[in-house]
């Protein structure tokens, strides 16, 4: 074909997931090929604990399979606050700052998730600034949003 070169490439199933999250949605192919080349892979077992309440944040976490459950300490008790499957994220205002998480994140099955560190981010910012600036537009809207939502009284934590 002559013109086959026009056409879209053909997205790994890793590529769809990214794709598929808010956070990259806006992002093209060649984007995502260099987004996903800055993302590290980590596995974790059911009931593991992936991040305590307290501990400093570093990173992003896109789940890519299974099930993470997202909860805080309420006095004596453990309160859940969300679960997520595939497609979420969640500790997105690590990408922003380094104050400490609000809450605990524990695999619920085994799970494998994408990690995208805050430095990692400061430095697509620095390098790509289209990429960094489309994340970071997601990320604040997604934050607004979560922001109305907690206002209004429909708290939808979907990322810590």
């Amino acid at each position: 074909m002559i013109f086959g070169f026009l056409k879209s490439p053909v997205l790994s199933p890793r590529l769809l997931r990214l794709k598929e999250s808010a956070l990259f949605a806006t992002l093209t192919p060649l984007e995502l090929n260099i987004v996903d080349g800055l993302m590290h892979e980590r596995r974790y077992l059911a009931d593991e604990i992936i991040f305590d309440e307290g501990e400093e944040g570093q990173a992003l976490y896109l789940v890519m399979s299974g099930r993470v459950i997202i909860s805080r300490q309420l006095g004596a008790t453990r309160e859940v606050v969300a679960e997520l499957s595939a497609g979420s994220f969640f500790g997105d205002l690590a990408l922003l700052d380094n104050t400490p998480r609000n809450a605990q994140t524990r695999a619920l099955d085994n799970c494998e998730l994408a990690v995208f560190f805050r430095a990692d981010f400061m430095g697509l910012m620095e390098t790509d600034a289209v990429i960094g600036y489309k994340i970071s537009l997601a990320l604040a809207r997604h934050i607004g949003s979560r922001l109305r939502d907690w206002m209004t009284g429909k708290p939808q934590v979907e990322a810590l």
